[in-house]
């Protein structure tokens, strides 16, 4: 994490539909976000903040629940920084 830095967009590049969520069995999105940034929620749900997104795709990959994940790169400009040392 010390050697990438993020560009916020406004705009959330992915969104995640808690009513779909809710009927998951697997919460596969929880475990294998490698930045750990989906989070149970009490009512069944799933929490997503994509501010520390690094743009792999592993959650659109693993989600088991079609249409509970919708997974577009951020906009121009804005998204995960990775630095050359």
């Amino acid at each position: 994490m010390a050697t990438v830095d993020f560009r916020v967009g406004a705009r959330a590049h992915i969104t995640v539909d808690s009513e779909v969520c809710r009927s998951c069995t697997t919460s596969a999105c929880v475990t294998a976000c490698p930045a750990n940034l989906f989070a149970p929620t009490s009512d069944g749900g799933i929490l997503f903040n994509y501010e520390e997104c690094f743009e792999c795709g592993t959650c659109y990959m693993v989600c088991n629940s079609e249409g509970a994940i919708t997974w577009t790169y951020p906009d121009g400009g804005q998204g995960v920084v990775f630095h050359h040392g």
